[in-house]
This record gives C-alpha cells, sequence and structure tokens, in this order.
C-alpha cells in the first residue's frame, strides 16, 4: 500500500465489516480533509494455519477483516505520521 500511495494517491484501511462505500468515503472525508475519487473494498476471510506440537496438531484460524482502497484526488495527501 505503500507504493500505491506515492504512485497513485490510493490509501488502505481496515474498516468495520458492516461499512459500506458511503459511509468510507464520508469517514476518510472528514479524519482527513481530503476529497475521496473512489472507494474499493475486499473482505478478507482469514486463514487456516496448523502447528505441530509436542502433545499433537494444533489447528487455528487468523482473524476476518474488511480492508478499503481508497483514491483520493490529484495533488492531496494523507499523512497518517502527522499525529506522532
Amino acid at each position: 500500500m505503500t507504493a500505491q500511495g506515492e504512485k497513485f494517491n490510493r490509501y488502505g484501511f481496515i474498516v468495520e465489516k458492516s461499512a459500506n462505500k458511503l459511509q468510507i468515503r464520508k469517514a476518510v472525508e472528514e479524519l482527513y480533509d481530503v476529497t475521496v475519487v473512489d472507494v474499493n473494498t475486499l473482505r478478507y476471510g482469514g486463514k487456516l494455519k496448523t502447528r505441530f506440537t509436542r502433545s499433537g496438531v494444533t489447528t487455528g484460524k487468523t482473524n476476518a477483516y474488511k480492508k478499503a482502497m481508497v483514491t483520493v484526488a490529484e495533488g492531496e495527501v494523507i499523512d497518517f505520521y502527522s499525529n506522532i
């Protein structure tokens, strides 16, 4: 996402699973004071993980989440490190 942010003005966010594109657009515009051109979303289902331990095989699953890729207008930048 760092390369896309520098090249295409596109930034990635992990958002609430129930949030739609209009809610994501409004939230980013209010928080970072930028103009949002496009919002793309994807749902990540998580992966199955297996570990071999002394007591046997342990299986589990990583968390599922929703990711939003937000494209901002030309010439505008979101600075994540200004609050540090």
